[in-house]
């Protein structure tokens, strides 16, 4: 089934293109923690989008409902995003050994686990990502019925889109890793508080947008 395969590579690829936060988290994370914080935290993205896709393919009502609250969700991934965001920018120290350099970050299971569940939660409560897989759900059912096994056309399709979005997100960690010893205590500041700003913004846009969206079709 070459088709399932080619509509879930393109699936995933947009998945990749598509310009949020999560993306901006995962530098920093793998820049201030190491490669063991940044998979740490593609786990928990990885996770979440597991979760949201079986959601969608096997509880459509429990999703729906979910959707009905989207205002509340959006509020929730709103307020972390800036909550991080503010901790990034104003309150986050940089590790640095007694000669001035980078120094190693030793992680606890229990730091593992926290950079696990903000990786969850960022992705879980981002509208974008729950409107994301609403739509590719509906439209790849809509496709899976054309077919003489809709499940398995299905499951490769969505297999697929998030084979190819966990390798992008290795990719990164990776590169990120790559750059880190190359980079001063100074320099990891100051991505730092970009990063930090970017999360803020990030954050009021969406609350920003959701209220626009409302009010317009409250006026409709």
């Amino acid at each position: 089934m070459f088709e399932p395969i080619v509509k879930g590579f393109i699936l995933g690829l947009l998945l990749i293109i598509s310009v949020g936060p999560i993306i901006f988290t995962i530098i920093k994370q793998s820049l201030n923690h190491g490669h063991r914080g940044g998979y740490a935290f593609i786990a928990g993205v990885s996770v979440s989008d597991i979760v949201l896709v079986l959601i969608c393919n096997m509880f459509t009502s429990l999703f729906n409902t979910a959707m009905q609250h989207e205002m509340v969700i959006g509020i929730a991934g709103s307020a972390l995003l800036v909550a991080l965001g503010v901790y990034n920018f104003f309150f986050r120290k940089v590790s640095t050994t007694e000669d001035g350099m980078l120094a190693e970050n030793t992680l606890r299971t229990h730091h593992l686990v926290g950079i696990f569940f903000s990786g969850f939660f960022i992705n879980a409560l981002n509208p974008g990502t729950l409107l994301f897989w609403f739509a590719s759900t509906a439209t790849i059912t809509a496709d899976s019925k054309m077919v003489e096994h809709p499940d398995q056309y299905r499951f490769i399709v969505f297999f697929t889109a998030l084979l190819i979005n966990l390798m992008s997100d290795t990719a990164k960690v990776l590169l990120a890793n790559k750059i880190r010893v190359k980079l001063t205590p100074h320099n990891i500041h100051i991505i730092n508080r970009i990063s930090g700003f970017i999360l803020i913004g990030f954050g009021i846009a969406i609350v920003v947008t959701m209220l626009i969206r409302n009010a317009h079709i409250g006026k409709l």
